[in-house]
């Protein structure tokens, strides 16, 4: 089960890599660096979400989502878990000695929406920020 919904993240991922491809720009590489691009592409459909339709626009928020948490699964090893009440995965790293968590689908979503403060590379910088520094017993989590 951990596995197939590890595989169903990987799959939402490379949607958003083929997108990246397609539009024969910069590509999605998995880095860090590469989330520059994520936020550039966001920004850049943020003007055009008034004519996508609800299912289009959760398309862009799962796979672009998934592709964050994918870079951090690829930096921090860690496992997805599906958290209910916000309906999305979530990725935790360190465990058992630390926990560190996010989540990047609101992000991707407040992003998309037109919300700068959603940057998609300051964000991550936090979480993994955390994780490298985290220190036996810290529990934190990045939404």
């Amino acid at each position: 089960m951990a596995d197939e919904f590890a595989d169903e993240i990987a799959r939402a991922a490379e949607k958003a890599v083929a997108m990246c491809a397609a539009r024969g720009s910069a590509i999605l590489d998995y880095s860090e660096s590469s989330l520059s691009v994520v936020e550039d592409m966001l920004s850049e459909a943020a003007a055009f979400t008034s004519e996508m339709t609800p299912d289009e626009i959760n398309t862009l928020v799962q796979d672009f989502g998934c592709y964050v948490l994918a870079i951090g699964r690829r930096e921090f090893a860690g496992r997805y878990l599906w958290h209910e009440e916000r309906d999305q995965p979530i990725l935790v790293v360190g465990e058992p000695k630390f926990r560190v968590a996010m989540m990047a689908w609101d992000r991707v979503r407040g992003r998309l929406s037109g919300d700068a403060a959603d940057n998609i590379p300051f964000f991550y910088d936090g979480f993994a920020g955390r994780a490298r520094q985290a220190v036996t017993g810290t529990d934190a989590l990045y939404v």
